[in-house]
């Protein structure tokens, strides 16, 4: 990398982590549009600060959320009116996930944090016959179309963070202060190994390097 390619990304880095926004809470609104108007019990897996928990009780008679951070536990429930049928739990996934069958299961950005083979395992025993896994995944880069979809991101996403934040800087959102780390396998190795354990699941690749996975049990 060239010292002015280096500059020029150093500045779009600073102007990203000063004009901050949720790409994961920006495809909330698909994850919805993949699922029943009205269904009985949902599961976010990795729920953080618990706002997709919410959105899944405007249509759920239950939710539960479970994360492995106790502090964004305790956060989730301090955003979450009281009248909310959601419930929060510390615990580990796929090995903490609470007994019994769900309608829906939600994972936003978290899967890449568990064993692949054995989180989606977990999530196909726990998912109720005609039920729906909705996943939102991170992927490492590593072919042409990914670094096509990045290039094509980057300067999206500046002009998006820009946009919400209407120009002005901002702290990051109570749901960006989770913890992270990159992704370690590639998008056509996550289909192999997903299609592997649930036939018939459905994959893409997404903007703002993300992909999801929509999976309905038969």
């Amino acid at each position: 990398m060239t010292a002015l390619a280096h500059r020029a990304l150093r500045a779009l880095e600073q102007f990203n982590a000063a004009h901050p926004w949720d790409h994961n809470a920006h495809y909330h609104p698909w994850i919805l549009r993949q699922l029943p108007r009205r269904f009985g019990s949902a599961l976010d897996v990795g729920c953080g600060s618990g706002d997709l928990a919410r959105l899944l009780a405007a249509r759920a008679s239950t939710v539960h959320g479970i994360d492995s951070d106790p502090e964004i536990i305790t956060r989730a429930r301090e955003l979450t009116p009281a009248s909310t049928p959601v419930t929060f739990t510390t615990a580990d996934a796929p090995t903490g996930i609470p007994a019994g069958s769900y309608d829906v299961i939600t994972c936003v950005a978290v899967l890449h944090h568990l064993p692949l083979a054995d989180a989606l395992t977990a999530f196909r025993r726990h998912l109720a016959r005609g039920g729906t896994l909705v996943i939102l995944g991170l992927s490492r880069p590593a072919t042409p179309v990914d670094y096509l979809l990045g290039t094509v991101a980057a300067p999206l996403n500046a002009a998006t963070g820009r946009l919400k934040n209407r120009g002005r800087t901002a702290p990051r959102p109570v749901s960006m202060t989770a913890m992270t780390r990159p992704a370690d396998m590639s998008f056509p190795d996550i289909v192999r190994q997903a299609r592997s354990v649930l036939p018939g699941a459905r994959l893409r690749r997404r903007l703002f390097w993300r992909y999801s996975l929509v999976w309905r049990c038969r």
